[in-house]
C-alpha cells in the first residue's frame, strides 16, 4: 500500500513532507493521494520554492578575493627592514635658532623611541628600493612629521628646503612606475601600523610637483585604533610596523592646531570663491605643535631575506 502512496519517482521533498500512511491513524490511501503526487498543487509549489530559498548556493571564490584585505595573490611577505628614531626638538621654535639649522643636530633633542618597519619588497619592489634608498643621513634623517590627523595616520617626507625639516630626493633616484599600476594598490589600511606611500594626502608644493625631476617619497603610517578605508585604492601600502607601536602611538597624541569653527567656514566660503589663499591657510591644519621628526633612519639586515611579518 505505501508503495502505490508514494512512488520511487517522487519528488524527494515530498518524502520528507507526507509520513506514511500506515503512521497516521486512520489515514486511507484513497486515489486523493494519487491527485496530489502526480500533480504538485500550490502548497507544494510554496514549499518547494521555500525548500530552493534555503539551500546553500557555491560562493564564488573570485567575489570573496575581492572583499578580503590580503588576496591570496598577493606576497606580503616581509623583505627588508628599516627603522626610525623619532624625537622631538624644543628649541626649534626659537627666535635665536641660526640659519641653516638641521633637526639631525638639534642639540636638546628629546628622544621619543624607534619604530623599525618591514617592507614588503616581492609586492612593490620599486617604491621599496626608493624608501630604502631614502633611509640615510641625507635622505629622512632630519625630517619633520609634518602633519598628524589624530585617530588616523601621521605624514613625513615632505620635499622642500632642508632648514625647515623638509628634504630634496636626490636627482638619480629612480621614477616610480608602481604608482600607476593597478597592482600595487590591492592591500587596504586596515588596521594600525600600515606604511603606505602618501599619493592621495600628498601636500608638496605645485612649483616641486611640476618638476621633471619630481619624485614622490613622501609616505604616511596609520595610527588607529581603527582602519582608514578613505585612504584604499589611493595610496600604495608597502610595509608594516614590526616593532615600536607603542612609538606610533605616542606621536598620535602630540597635540596639533586645529582652526575655530568660524575659520574654517570662512576657509570653505573661500574656496568656493577660487581664493587661492585658502588652499595655502589649509596646510597649516592637523601640524603639530611640537618638533617631532625623525633623529636617525637606517636599514638593519637581516639574516633570512624572507621574514613573515609579525603584525601588531
Amino acid at each position: 500500500m505505501g508503495s502505490r502512496a508514494i512512488s520511487p519517482s517522487s519528488p524527494p521533498l515530498l518524502h520528507c513532507l507526507l509520513p506514511p500512511p500506515s503512521s497516521v491513524p486512520n489515514l486511507k490511501p484513497t486515489a486523493k493521494i494519487k491527485k496530489s503526487l502526480s500533480l504538485p498543487g500550490r502548497r507544494s509549489l510554496i514549499l518547494l520554492s521555500a525548500a530552493g530559498a534555503l539551500t546553500p548556493f557555491p560562493v564564488d571564490a573570485s567575489t570573496a578575493l575581492s572583499s578580503s584585505d590580503s588576496p591570496a595573490d598577493v606576497s606580503v611577505a616581509v623583505t627588508d627592514r628599516v627603522f626610525m628614531d623619532f624625537s622631538l626638538c624644543p628649541s626649534y621654535f626659537n627666535s635665536d635658532r641660526p640659519i641653516g639649522f638641521d633637526l639631525a643636530a638639534c642639540p636638546d633633542a628629546e628622544p621619543i623611541g624607534r619604530v623599525v618597519f618591514g617592507l614588503y619588497g616581492k609586492l612593490v619592489p620599486q617604491t621599496v628600493a626608493n624608501f630604502k634608498a631614502l633611509c640615510n643621513p641625507s635622505g629622512y634623517r632630519g625630517t619633520l612629521i609634518h602633519k598628524i590627523f589624530q585617530g588616523q595616520f601621521f605624514v613625513a617626507g615632505r620635499q622642500g628646503r632642508r632648514e625647515k625639516g623638509e628634504l630634496r630626493p636626490p636627482v638619480d633616484l629612480a621614477r616610480n612606475m608602481e604608482s600607476v599600476n593597478p597592482k600595487a594598490f590591492q592591500l587596504k589600511h586596515s588596521r594600525p601600523g600600515i606604511l603606505s606611500l602618501c599619493l592621495a594626502q600628498n601636500d608638496d608644493d605645485e612649483e616641486i610637483k611640476l618638476n621633471p625631476d619630481y619624485r614622490n617619497v613622501e609616505f604616511l603610517v596609520t595610527t588607529g585604533p581603527g582602519p582608514c578605508p578613505e585612504l584604499d585604492n589611493e595610496n600604495i601600502v608597502f610595509g608594516t610596523v614590526l616593532e615600536g607601536m607603542d612609538i606610533v602611538t605616542t606621536i598620535a597624541t602630540i597635540p596639533t592646531y586645529k582652526p575655530a569653527e568660524k575659520i574654517r567656514q570662512f576657509n570653505d566660503f573661500a574656496v568656493f570663491l577660487g581664493d587661492e589663499r585658502a588652499q595655502i591657510a589649509r596646510t597649516t591644519w592637523d601640524r603639530p605643535l611640537r618638533t617631532v621628526y625623525i633623529s636617525d633612519c637606517g636599514e638593519l639586515q637581516v639574516a633570512k631575506p624572507s621574514l613573515s611579518p609579525s603584525l601588531p
